[in-house]
């Protein structure tokens, strides 16, 4: 792969003869760190993503992870600076280095508004919301689906334009299955690589005889223009009280009586999330109907409320 990598006593480290240094942890989940790293010729920052890899099939996914960034240059798409695997102690290590986004998750951004009290002004959520698709287009337009698009795994730049992150779950976007055993090996996969109150209901009970496509991810999507639109995701609360998400996806999404956004946005989220993926709408459908509401969108503020 031509990159190399020390670590050194300083809390440095060396990455295609390139310097950097450790500044801080910046996240940690079950099998990856990410921390934040200072080039030191340029000064920028970066996110240094170290996934753990317990066995060859841990080093596999890591390498499909590295390919999937590596296959895009789309401005909504995480760029793959650097990368390089690394052993400790007999243990493998794959680190990735990617462009650090200070202003951090979607996710991160609607907490900040729902503890504050306000609300996500329609003009924004469009143009945020837009950048999405359009990243996700790119994905769908290489046959490819992502898998497990949520809030957390959008960041956004100083100028809120959307990127997609956390490719690992990412595979081809259609799959044929052939029989119970891999209908069940694609659900137990699901189980583990697709955030459940996010999951589209076709992935809780696979079908013995059917094809997945990546309407996967136009449910996901819904999913996450809910949550720009109510500050928290349409299954988070069934999950968090223990009930079943696999039961409650197969009806229709219920839009709040109190909310204030337009008809047209709210026709959009209905239209996004159709239990059934042979009526869900592609990617170019919903790039074209968000378009259409950004041309006759009020003039709302565009800045964080």
């Amino acid at each position: 792969m031509g990159q190399t990598l020390c670590i050194c006593s300083r809390g440095s480290l060396t990455i295609d003869n390139k310097k950097y240094y450790f500044v801080q942890k910046l996240d940690e989940g079950g099998f990856s760190y990410v921390d934040l790293v200072e080039g030191t010729k340029d000064g920028r920052f970066y996110a240094l993503k170290r996934i753990l890899c317990h066995d060859r099939e841990g080093r596999q996914e890591a390498q499909t992870e590295v390919e999937m960034h590596q296959m895009f240059n789309h401005p909504n798409i995480l760029t793959l600076v650097a990368h390089t695997f690394v052993d400790h102690g007999g243990k493998t290590e794959a680190w990735l280095l990617l462009p650090y986004m200070s202003k951090g998750s979607l996710w991160s951004v609607l907490e900040k508004l729902r503890d504050k009290g306000n609300s996500m002004p329609e003009k924004q959520i469009l143009q945020i919301f837009r950048g999405i698709c359009s990243g996700l287009k790119a994905i769908h337009e290489k046959g490819y689906a992502h898998r497990d698009l949520k809030p957390t795994n959008v960041l956004l730049d100083e100028d809120n334009r959307p990127v997609l992150m956390d490719l690992g779950s990412m595979n081809r976007a259609r799959i044929e299955v052939r029989g119970s055993r891999e209908a069940m090996t694609i659900q137990d996969w699901a189980a583990q690589r697709c955030t459940i109150s996010y999951r589209a209901p076709e992935l809780f009970n696979v079908e013995s005889h059917c094809i997945i496509d990546e309407r996967t991810d136009i449910w996901s999507l819904g999913c996450v223009l809910y949550c720009m639109m109510m500050l928290e995701g349409p299954y988070d609360l069934v999950f968090q009280k223990g009930d079943s998400v696999a039961l409650a996806v197969q009806n229709p999404v219920t839009i709040p009586p109190s909310c204030s956004y337009s008809e047209g946005l709210q026709m959009l989220l209905s239209s996004i999330m159709v239990s059934n993926p042979q009526e869900r709408p592609n990617i170019n459908w919903v790039l074209d109907q968000v378009q259409d509401l950004q041309s006759c969108s009020p003039n709302t503020q565009t800045n964080m409320v």
